[in-house]
């Protein structure tokens, strides 16, 4: 198949292109850096700009599948600005797709687009599969509810629609996990909070087969991208620890704290949410890193 992926340079990305090249897929991807449009061998690039709504319209030539990746990280202070562009960097590259296609001639059947599991509700208790409806009210979930609504409108050009809500991606070369780590292998790590919030997690490789999974099949709707195991923030400390031969000995460090130092965006490390991946199981996907302990056995050398 030829498939056209945005955010094709990102962690996800890069692995994801590669996997699908092996496959022999054909590969086209946008990018709003016209010096990374020769960036990835055996791919072809083209520009786009969605804050101006420009985009080449020969990315589209002959691609069957849309891979959409591409929104700002949110892995970084959220100021009001900031706000805006975690928002419209989703919602305004999908709108930008989805507006495009549906005025030229095109052969699209599928669009998958990554998500976040950030729209399900903090709970010590609850646990949340793909049929869960609760939602919570912030401003990460209303990003994630807005930008599947956008995602979803492709519906309407019978183009079949998948939504992969992705947990902490798990991986050796960034990420989230790799900022854990850091102040752990110094020796001055702690949990935090309460340290009971669950985190809903997945290896990188996971990701990407899980993917690749619904590229390749006709699975539609709602993906929870989360490994099998749960593990609350305490246990990953400790296990972190424990590979460098490491001892917690600070306190738990307090929500207020974190606050002053990272903003609004500090609630991303103590929320809780129990996810299971209820329908990649279903399909008998087989994680290779079902849990942390293999995770990191892969991640920590």
């Amino acid at each position: 198949m030829k498939i056209l992926v945005t955010g094709a340079t990102g962690l996800i990305g890069k692995d994801l292109v590669v996997e699908l090249i092996n496959q022999n897929h054909t590969i086209h991807y946008l990018s709003t850096n016209k010096k990374k449009l020769n960036q990835l061998p055996n791919c072809k690039g083209f520009y786009w700009n969605p804050k101006q709504g420009i985009i080449d319209e020969n990315c589209f030539n002959q691609v069957d599948i849309i891979v959409h990746l591409a929104g700002a990280s949110i892995a970084q202070r959220w100021t009001p600005a900031y706000k805006k562009e975690l928002m419209q960097s989703r919602t305004k590259t999908t709108s930008l797709l989805f507006n495009t296609l549906k005025n030229i001639p095109n052969q699209v059947k599928k669009i998958v687009s990554a998500s976040g599991t950030a729209i399900y509700p903090d709970s010590l208790t609850a646990i949340y599969t793909e049929n869960s409806t609760e939602i919570e009210d912030s401003f990460l979930s209303n990003v994630v509810q807005k930008w599947e609504e956008s995602v979803n409108k492709f519906q309407f050009l019978n183009i079949k629609t998948s939504v992969i809500r992705t947990g902490v991606v798990y991986a050796s070369n960034g990420g989230a996990l790799q900022e854990i780590i850091k102040p752990i292998k110094m020796g001055v790590g702690s949990a935090f909070g309460s340290g009971k919030q669950i985190q809903s997690w997945i290896h990188l490789s996971d990701l990407v087969q899980l993917y690749s999974l619904v590229i390749n099949s006709d699975i539609e709707g709602i993906i929870n991208a989360v490994a099998p195991q749960k593990v609350t923030n305490q246990e990953l400390t400790q296990a972190i620890a424990k590979r460098f031969n490491k001892t917690i000995w600070l306190p738990n460090m307090p929500q207020w704290f974190m606050k002053i130092i990272l903003g609004e965006m500090s609630i991303l490390l103590f929320n809780s949410k129990n996810i299971q991946p209820q329908k990649a199981l279903q399909y008998n996907f087989q994680f290779q890193y079902p849990t942390l302990e293999k995770a990191l056995d892969q991640i920590i050398k």
